[in-house]
């Protein structure tokens, strides 16, 4: 058995520690807002937080969290900034298809918690290993700008 801490709540499951920490929490804890896109870490889709951190969660062993604490898609909103965030995605209808967006707002969430007032350049950087097939990138930037309180016509 393993104990793993997800939004706050301690889950003993009986899983071996190379198990993806994505199907932990999907799979065993039941809570599907973290989606499966490439499963080689490179679309972003199953970004969650690890003690604050973004993570790739589909090729993350559960086994090496040890005593982190995991946030997903369905707590960052009860977080600061992850409220910003989901306010400011819905305000600039960033969301197409949707697939993507829980990782995207997860990367975007983690953004604004080490650099409040992000360049365009720092968004960019933060958000390059996130796909949006629907290509809202330029949303993106606006809800993050936004979020953030740096957005055209606010003050910053």
């Amino acid at each position: 058995m393993i104990t793993v801490t997800v939004n706050g709540t301690p889950h003993q499951v009986d899983v071996t520690a190379d198990m993806p920490l994505l199907w932990v929490i999907r799979d065993v804890i039941g809570l599907t807002g973290t989606k499966f896109g490439c499963g080689i870490a490179q679309c972003g889709a199953c970004t969650v937080h690890v003690a604050g951190k973004p993570v790739r969660s589909c090729l993350y062993p559960v086994g090496q969290l040890g005593e982190q604490p995991v946030t997903t898609i369905e707590a960052i909103g009860q977080t600061p900034n992850g409220a910003k965030v989901q306010q400011a995605w819905l305000a600039s209808e960033v969301v197409q298809c949707g697939y993507c967006q829980s990782g995207q707002i997860m990367s975007a969430t983690a953004l604004l918690d080490v650099t409040p007032s992000p360049t365009d350049a720092e968004i960019d950087q933060a958000m390059a290993g996130n796909i949006c097939r629907c290509g809202t990138y330029v949303r993106i930037r606006d809800a993050i700008h936004q979020a953030a309180g740096t957005a055209p016509g606010q003050p910053g």
